[in-house]
């Protein structure tokens, strides 16, 4: 069989194959998807893949798949690491710590002002994928980040370094980087001025960067033998999916529940009441990582957050035998019921972090209200994606509960009119990182996974 195109998921533990034919006509289809064990820890991802494709073609029953294009997410091999050093923390740092997790990136540190040896050290340890320098708006404080380059760079780190802070910064970047073992990008400042983010050609530096780097990784080198075509981390592939929604369906979010983490992505301007009264800038297209919200590998994190009695009361079962049971697919009716509890509160708790709020402020001349964090006030869609919200029967009750969250009226949450749509192929990823090839075809496939 000739398919057009397949795209592989490279994750931590499995990796996804899927595979799509005609994306150059006007009815791209979704033929079918394979899943092996991800095999980075015995030194080949050739491994992973070659089994992911043999399980598509078990499922489709057919002898072989010839393919046109491989392309590749991949959270694989520690996924995306990154540290991120500014000059104030809730200005450039913080704007440089967007744009990494924009672009998919997992944050291990994030430093403000003069790094010290604990950092530095802390650095070494961590030996991340990349590394972002930041610092200093257009033509203002030069000192620290060219300060922190030279600590950085007395390392002596394989690392891709990128500067984003003060252009006038530039030609010294270069001459401290001159000889170091890995290169420099230099991208525009991520916080040029005062209140104004400028997070996108940092975010597409960064994706760039990982792509020519990753086949580095351990496990990781042979990729290219399969791999004909794009490679970018899973998050930002689920993101690109978002932003390519947002063209066509307007304001939305969408939210990822896996067995480790919650991500959640939102590509909205808010309103401008809200922006009127806003305390400091978000990016238009903003995602936040929730490590402890994972209803697999995070479960017991879960758990403890709601409290172990009041779930086992709640749920009406033992919950020591479920959890011991349980194993990343729910099997049982008991399990589901579990499941589907741990995922409403990672819904719930991940939307509450990612979502803005209205705070009081009082003074002399009285109370004035104030804007924090990301409005979502404007979001008409919510999706669903990940394993939990693409396969449980519930899935669309417990993304209906956001509204109702919000109790107190001051969370910037979204409409409880807000329209709710499952990734039911999920697949979201892939055509995030097939949008790259053809953005028309992966526009089509998601809104038939979503049912439109």
């Amino acid at each position: 069989m000739k398919i057009d195109v397949l795209v592989a998921e490279i994750g931590s533990t499995t990796t996804l194959v899927n595979a799509f034919h005609r994306v150059e006509g006007p009815a791209p289809e979704f033929w079918g998807q394979g899943q092996a064990p991800t095999s980075v820890l015995e030194g080949d991802v050739r491994i992973g893949l070659r089994g992911a494709i043999e399980d598509l073609c078990r499922r489709k029953g057919v002898a072989s798949v010839e393919y046109g294009k491989m392309l590749a997410t991949s959270s694989a091999a520690g996924g995306l690491k990154m540290t991120v050093h500014g000059l104030v923390y809730d200005m450039t740092a913080r704007a440089a710590r967007e744009a990494a997790l924009g672009a998919g990136a997992i944050i291990h540190q994030v430093t403000a002002g003069r790094l010290r040896r604990t950092d530095l050290a802390r650095l070494r340890e961590i030996g991340p994928n990349l590394i972002m320098i930041a610092g200093g708006v257009d033509h203002g404080e030069r000192d620290t980040a060219l300060f922190n380059a030279e600590l950085i760079r007395s390392l002596e780190l394989p690392t891709p370094v990128i500067y984003a802070g003060n252009l006038e910064n530039r030609e010294e970047m270069e001459l401290i980087f001159r000889d170091a073992p890995a290169p420099l990008y230099l991208v525009e400042n991520v916080y040029p001025k005062i209140d104004q983010l400028n997070v996108e050609p940092a975010r597409k530096v960064i994706q760039a960067a990982f792509e020519e780097h990753i086949t580095g990784a351990p496990g990781m080198e042979h990729v290219r033998d399969l791999v004909n075509g794009p490679i970018i981390p899973t998050p930002g592939a689920v993101m690109e999916s978002a932003r390519l929604l947002y063209e066509a369906l307007g304001d939305l979010m969408v939210l990822d529940v896996g067995g480790a983490t919650t991500d959640l992505h939102s590509v909205t301007e808010g309103s401008e009441e809200i922006s009127r009264i806003s305390v400091q800038p978000e990016p238009m297209a903003k995602r936040t990582v929730e490590g402890d919200l994972g209803v697999y590998v995070n479960m017991e994190n879960i758990v403890n957050i709601i409290g172990r009695e009041k779930l086992a009361a709640e749920l009406e079962l033992d919950l020591a035998q479920v959890m011991d049971s349980y194993k990343a697919v729910p099997g049982t009716p008991e399990e589901i019921r579990f499941v589907e509890r741990l995922t409403l509160e990672a819904v719930l708790k991940a939307t509450e972090r990612h979502a803005g709020r209205i705070r009081y402020v009082y003074g002399p001349s009285g109370r004035s209200t104030l804007a924090e964090g990301k409005d979502l006030t404007q979001v008409k869609t919510i999706v669903g994606t990940g394993g939990a919200l693409t396969r449980l029967p519930r899935r669309l009750e417990l993304m209906g509960a956001i509204a109702a969250h919000n109790e107190t009226g001051l969370l910037l949450f979204p409409s409880p009119d807000a329209r709710l749509l499952v990734d039911n192929d999920y697949i979201m990823a892939s055509l995030g990182v097939l949008s790259r090839e053809n953005k028309e075809a992966a526009l089509r496939l998601l809104k038939s996974s979503l049912g439109l």
